[in-house]
């Protein structure tokens, strides 16, 4: 959430940044000024009253303690009372109608992010590795996953529907690989602490990262609870310390994941509705970090390095790109994205988004911080980025390391957790 003072201390610049966002915000802008500038009105009539009730209050003292009669005065305390119930119930209707539209307002864009409408506009800051050379046509993940027997579609369609797979041997195993990779990577040399946190969070918890309002839509709620399968562990990493004052001596605090992650991907349509580029239902590693203000862009591009750092050791060629002002996720101020080359569809596709909210979360989740244990409190800032996603990760070992038999190449720092195998080749497939 923006703060609020920025609408009375800056009101135009603020337009001005939110205007590169996005449309459909001018409606919203307009009343939150109508409503902010009731409560400014109602306000001292409030302290008016207030001050008013205070002062008969004495008075009534006083003639009680002289023996004068107090009737007329209890006539005006009752009315005073009244009034101040008034304002009080207005400025409450007021503040809330006022917050609720702030939530439906994204955040604003750092100044060193692009303007541009959309993913044309990103700019490519660093590329690593190169698309690696074949004597041959290269298959998609589609095509190379059931080929060698370890990426099922049609028994994921008859389990649950469409967009769900099912992973067997090498497959299942690999992906199980990744994550063990991936935790042990962030947690043994990165400093994260790992956390498995529950994969249901109530409304308030995606309401603090930005899921909620705008994008109910995308989430699976389940029925009779007042519960969501959580779209990314973001949201329960972000969520750890909702309420609480930190010590700013303890910052940077930093969070890994492992969950299954769930979204109804409304709107996806065309080449990523087939394979596991989009599905429903997917594995992710996440990484979520607590700064201070001051830190929180150094923070950025470590977290982001982290998470590039899993390709490296997979020897997998990406690019990374910053975002621009409209293509930019909801609740971030600056984003990262990393995008892993895909042989199948001959181009770099996204892998991990990592972000900077600056305050944004933590002003909705009531996360501070006291810079030496004590003093006054600000908010912190949080982060957040993939590191990785598991399935696009593995679609990017099946699509990068293929050869012309068919077989897979597994990437040598996968190979301790994968028991040794360095070669995925076809299996029989039982009878269906």
């Amino acid at each position: 959430m923006l703060d609020p003072a920025l609408f009375r201390d800056d009101s135009a610049a603020v337009e001005a940044r939110l205007a590169v966002r996005g449309d459909g915000l001018a409606d919203i802008l307009a009343e939150v000024r109508r409503l902010d500038g009731e409560r400014r009105a109602i306000i001292p009539l409030l302290e008016e009253a207030r001050h008013a009730k205070k002062t008969i209050g004495a008075r009534i003292g006083r003639a009680k303690r002289d023996g004068q009669p107090v009737d007329d005065l209890m006539a005006a305390g009752r009315a005073h009372t009244a009034t101040i119930d008034a304002h009080e119930g207005r400025l409450d209707a007021v503040e809330q109608a006022r917050g609720e539209l702030l939530l439906k307002l994204p955040n604003l864009a750092h100044e060193s992010v692009p303007v541009g409408d959309g993913e044309a506009d990103n700019v490519e800051v660093r590329r690593h590795g190169s698309p690696p050379p074949f004597d041959f046509e290269p298959r998609s993940h589609a095509e190379l996953g059931p080929a060698l027997g370890i990426v099922d579609f049609e028994r994921g369609v008859k389990l649950a529907g469409s967009r769900f797979a099912v992973l067997s041997g090498a497959g299942a195993r690999l992906s199980r690989a990744l994550i063990d990779f991936m935790l042990d990577l962030h947690t043994g040399e990165h400093g994260y602490l790992e956390v498995a946190p529950p994969f249901l969070a109530n409304p308030n918890a995606l309401v603090n990262t930005g899921q909620l309002p705008k994008f109910e839509d995308d989430l699976f709620k389940i029925d009779g609870w007042e519960l969501y399968l959580i779209p990314t562990a973001e949201v329960p990493l972000a969520n750890l310390h909702g309420g609480e004052f930190l010590d700013g001596r303890d910052l940077p605090l930093l969070y890994t994941a492992h969950t299954p992650c769930f979204r109804s991907e409304a709107g996806s349509y065309g080449a990523d509705v087939r394979g596991l580029i989009r599905q429903h239902q997917f594995d992710k590693v996440e990484l979520v970090a607590f700064t201070r203000p001051e830190d929180s862009y150094a923070m950025l591009e470590t977290l982001t390095g982290h998470a590039e750092t899993v390709l490296r050791r997979l020897g997998l060629p990406y690019r990374t790109v910053t975002l621009c002002t409209r293509d930019m996720g909801f609740a971030a101020a600056k984003t990262y994205d990393i995008e892993v080359w895909l042989p199948g569809q001959g181009k770099y596709r996204e892998i991990s988004s990592c972000s900077n909210t600056e305050a944004f979360q933590a002003r909705r989740a009531g996360v501070k911080y006291r810079p030496d244990g004590k003093g006054r409190a600000e908010h912190v800032h949080t982060l957040n980025g993939s590191g990785l996603a598991v399935g696009r990760t593995l679609i990017a070992i099946l699509e990068n390391c293929q050869r012309a038999d068919g077989s897979v190449v597994v990437p040598d720092a996968l190979r301790p957790y994968m028991r040794g195998l360095d070669v995925i080749r076809p299996r029989r497939e039982p009878a269906r």
